[in-house]
């Protein structure tokens, strides 16, 4: 494994764990402010997709550590290097929260599928296998908020 590599994929890595905190953090807004006709529903699904979302923070900066580089440090780190954008908005109607976050997890899955791209470069078999269950579960985010919307 090159020192490119390695770099490479510690980078990855850094950028969708920013990507996985700022998801869950979007994610969570919008289960505390969603309402309307199907506010029960997706208050739940918000909310269990937040938790999933959460539960990646560790295992992925797991990997950054044990790939012997550092992980992200604080809310400013996150922000500089999240591809998720920030939504202020409390006011959003419910179907526009779901179109986001359909966009949002579609960003996070290509980040996904370049981390595990550079696991594969960097000869890092654990991060390419970890990222394929990573993977299933955002895709299923996916066409879990698609089936909300169709």
């Amino acid at each position: 494994m090159g020192d490119n590599s390695k770099k490479a994929l510690v980078e990855s890595l850094n950028t969708l764990l920013a990507d996985t905190f700022a998801l869950y953090i979007k994610t969570k807004n919008f289960h505390w402010h969603v309402k309307g006709p199907n506010f029960r529903d997706l208050h739940l699904l918000f909310d269990e997709q937040a938790a999933e979302i959460f539960a990646l923070t560790d295992l992925i900066a797991e990997r950054v550590r044990k790939n012997g580089a550092d992980t992200l440090t604080s809310l400013g780190a996150i922000v500089r290097k999240s591809q998720v954008a920030d939504q202020d908005s409390t006011g959003l109607d419910a179907a526009a929260m779901v179109k986001e976050l359909i966009g949002d997890n579609e960003t996070y899955l290509a980040a996904l599928r370049a981390a595990k791209a550079a696991a594969g470069e960097a000869g890092d078999n654990a991060t390419e296998g970890q990222s394929d269950d990573w993977t299933d579960q955002c895709e299923r985010r996916i066409w879990f908020l698609k089936q909300t919307v169709a």
